[in-house]
């Protein structure tokens, strides 16, 4: 017996009934020989850490654009914490921790740059719409690997695919990563909102206060612990009422006072100008953009779709310096 294959048992020895063996996955769309040291998550989690656009999320806004400091999240840190707060769950739960990864590292691979008012700026101008969580399976699909994509299994790209808050994934697995997607960028939203000094712990009601914790360290402990406490040797990961009331409550907050905030916000509309106006002209002049993206267009994917692709892979910095390259006379740019 090899290593994968010790590996493989020794799940059914200790996972709970609830969680995904490796062996018993739904497989990729190509058959591919197994390894002798990795189960299959553990592969797609490899492959995802490998894969380009896992690296461009370093330089990809979470929330605030342009923050001023080295403290402030990206979506790449985001990425981390949820996938440590997500295999803290697993862990306690029993379930299989590798395919929580691969999830986690891999549910945002699709985003935008400038946040989610890139993401915005594409649905909006784009025929076919755009949106992230659909991105992130393409991008793992399609794109990777100059068209080849990733390979990966059913159930680490229907986690992915489901990790937003109206998506249903199939695995418990799957609504670990749901769930601490919500806790993690809650919390770390937060903390930048504070040290940006547009929220205060005194925002936040009593109430909630009451029911969390008084600091974002109690209350992700809080939150941490209840869905462990409440999911335990279920067949569903999930809080209590009470708790999970209290979160959307601070979600809710969260966006009323600082993903809708004026000073938070206050550039994205010019960051939508620009991914907008590079559609506009790539759309007119797709032989403008990489080779690997006009080989799309010569196989059949539509220009509408593969303009998103190319600039939806884009890091803040490379979306401004294309900007300015095509906007921008050269004898201007220098002020």
């Amino acid at each position: 017996m090899n290593i994968r294959e010790r590996a493989e048992e020794r799940e059914y020895q200790y996972l709970s009934p609830y969680a995904s063996h490796s062996r018993e996955s739904k497989g990729r769309a190509r058959v591919e020989e197994e390894c002798d040291i990795r189960t299959v998550y553990q592969r797609d989690r490899d492959r995802i850490i490998h894969s380009k656009a896992f690296r461009r999320l370093k330089d990809k806004t979470q929330v605030f654009l342009a923050a001023q400091g080295d403290h402030y999240r990206t979506r790449l840190t985001h990425t981390l914490e949820v996938s440590q707060t997500a295999r803290t769950i697993a862990k306690a739960l029993e379930l299989n921790e590798d395919l929580v990864e691969a999830i986690a590292l891999g549910h945002d691979l699709g985003h935008t740059p400038f946040g989610h008012a890139g993401e915005s700026a594409l649905n909006e101008i784009c025929p076919e719409g755009f949106a992230h969580f659909k991105q992130s399976v393409r991008v793992v699909d399609r794109l990777e690997k100059n068209g080849e994509g990733l390979n990966l299994t059913w159930e680490v790209r229907d986690g992915m695919l489901n990790h937003r808050t109206s998506g249903t994934p199939h695995t418990l697995e799957g609504q670990v990563v749901r769930l601490c997607d919500k806790i993690s960028y809650i919390h770390h939203d937060m903390d930048d909102a504070q040290r940006a000094g547009i929220f205060q712990e005194d925002d936040i009601p009593i109430t909630i206060r009451v029911t969390l914790g008084d600091s974002c360290k109690e209350r992700l402990n809080t939150l941490i612990h209840d869905t462990i406490r409440n999911s335990y040797g279920k067949d569903k990961v999930e809080m209590t009422q009470e708790i999970g009331e209290a979160m959307r409550e601070l979600r809710a907050l969260m966006f009323r006072s600082v993903y809708n905030n004026p000073v938070a916000k206050k550039e994205e509309e010019k960051a939508k100008t620009m991914l907008q106006e590079m559609y506009l002209y790539y759309s007119k002049h797709p032989e403008q953009m990489s080779g690997e993206y006009q080989k799309l267009i010569a196989e059949g994917e539509s220009k509408e779709r593969v303009v998103c692709d190319y600039i939806s892979g884009m890091t803040d910095q490379y979306a401004m310096a294309k900007f300015k390259e095509l906007f921008i006379p050269a004898a201007w740019a220098v002020y």
